[in-house]
């Protein structure tokens, strides 16, 4: 074999050399995969936590006050004076506004004219009756004649008590053009200004609305038919309200209002709560989001409802077809399994007892479940097909074939 011979012979193993690693190198991951691919899956773990569990009932609601009254006028007129204005704090019996008094004034002195005059008239026929009663005793006066003078007394007193009860009206209704407070509390609403007349009819006009106290509020809120049959008089709320996006408030159930409100094709029935506003922070017209916390349990162990609705399968499992259909079997709404991966890599089956539930999370009990414990919730997504053998790399794509 000459050099030239013994080169190319060596170039051409070399060639071959780098093609055997080229080709190694392209078919280690396939073969990595394959030969590690097993029928064991991979698992995804939730922990047992140990803590408080709620179950609430969400709403909205409205914000009010827990008192307001509507100030009205029962007498038309023009406003001559405001005495109040916008969150002002009045007392019982407090000017609030004042009407023009002048037509009102002049009333009551034509009433009292004619009272003045009734009276006169009474006198005058008393007077002749006290003349003209001796005459009719002594038959010189027939009972025709003497009739009107003695009904002329009665038609004086009832004219009298006429003209009376016209001036206490008149009187009482120049008091009314005085507008003052009804209650201890705070004007939240103005609706006139001065110089505005104002009319008294079948639907009197509000000048003011007043809330007694803003210390305390009240949510109107409404909740589902669904969730109804959940709420109590008594029961606590959470609330918190868009202006105050860090601060939670506490209320109380106060009323459950049995008239039904139907809203976007829902059956809904009005819940009320008391809420104390001691900061000052709630107004009215706010809206809250409500939660009602129907139950509460503290320092239980909860899970995931994912690890309780897992379910491997037999093979995995290790079970049974026998011993699955057992646990099927004994499965309903208290009872369920859990998993746990044992030190030999297989599943292991706790049999627990389920508590209340907020829909995330549920509260179990049973023998081995303990704070910290890792339990099966799932299994990871599977692993492409085209890792499943080293050979599959040489196929086309799936729907690459031809067109």
């Amino acid at each position: 074999m000459t050099v030239k011979q013994a080169c190319l012979t060596g170039c051409k193993y070399l060639l071959m050399l780098c093609g055997l690693i080229f080709l190694g190198q392209l078919v280690a991951p396939y073969l990595t995969s394959w030969g590690s691919s097993s029928d064991q899956p991979q698992y995804l773990f939730a922990t047992v936590a140990k803590g408080p569990l709620e179950t609430l009932v969400s709403s909205t609601g409205t914000l009010a006050a827990l008192e307001t009254v509507e100030v009205g006028t029962q007498v038309s007129g023009t406003i001559a004076k405001l005495e109040v204005d916008y969150n002002d704090h009045v007392r019982k019996g407090q000017i609030l506004a004042v009407l023009d008094q002048a037509l009102f004034t002049a009333q009551v002195r034509e009433a009292e004219a004619n009272v003045a005059k009734a009276q006169a008239t009474l006198a005058q026929a008393e007077d002749e009756y006290r003349r003209n009663r001796p005459l009719f005793d002594k038959g010189f006066l027939s009972a025709q004649e003497f009739l009107p003078v003695s009904t002329g007394v009665d038609t004086a007193k009832a004219a009298l008590a006429a003209a009376e009860a016209s001036l206490a009206r008149a009187r009482t209704n120049l008091a009314y053009t005085i507008i003052r407070s009804p209650i201890d509390g705070t004007v939240i609403k103005r609706s006139v200004e001065a110089g505005q007349t104002v009319a008294a009819s079948l639907n009197t006009p509000t000048l003011f609305l007043i809330a007694r106290d803003l210390a305390q509020m009240q949510i109107e809120a409404d909740v589902d038919e669904s969730d109804i049959g959940q709420i109590r008089n008594g029961q606590a709320v959470r609330f918190t309200v868009q202006s105050q996006p860090g601060e939670t408030f506490q209320g109380v159930v106060s009323q459950i209002r049995l008239q039904p409100r139907t809203i976007s094709n829902v059956v809904n029935y009005t819940v009320l709560i008391d809420a104390k506003n001691d900061k000052g922070l709630l107004l009215p017209g706010m809206t809250a989001t409500v939660d009602f916390v129907v139950n509460r349990v503290d320092n239980a162990l909860l899970v995931p409802n994912a690890a309780l609705r897992f379910q491997p399968p037999d093979e995995t499992a290790g079970k049974s077809k026998d011993s699955a259909n057992a646990d099927k079997g004994a499965g309903d709404e208290k009872t369920g399994r859990l998993f746990t991966l044992g030190a030999d890599g297989r599943l292991q089956s706790l049999t627990i007892t389920k508590g209340e539930t907020d829909g995330v999370r549920t509260v179990v009990s049973g023998d081995g479940i303990r704070e910290d414990l890792q339990v099966v919730s799932g299994l990871k997504p599977a692993e492409k097909a085209s890792k499943g053998n080293f050979f599959s790399f040489l196929r086309p794509p799936r729907g690459a074939g031809p067109r």
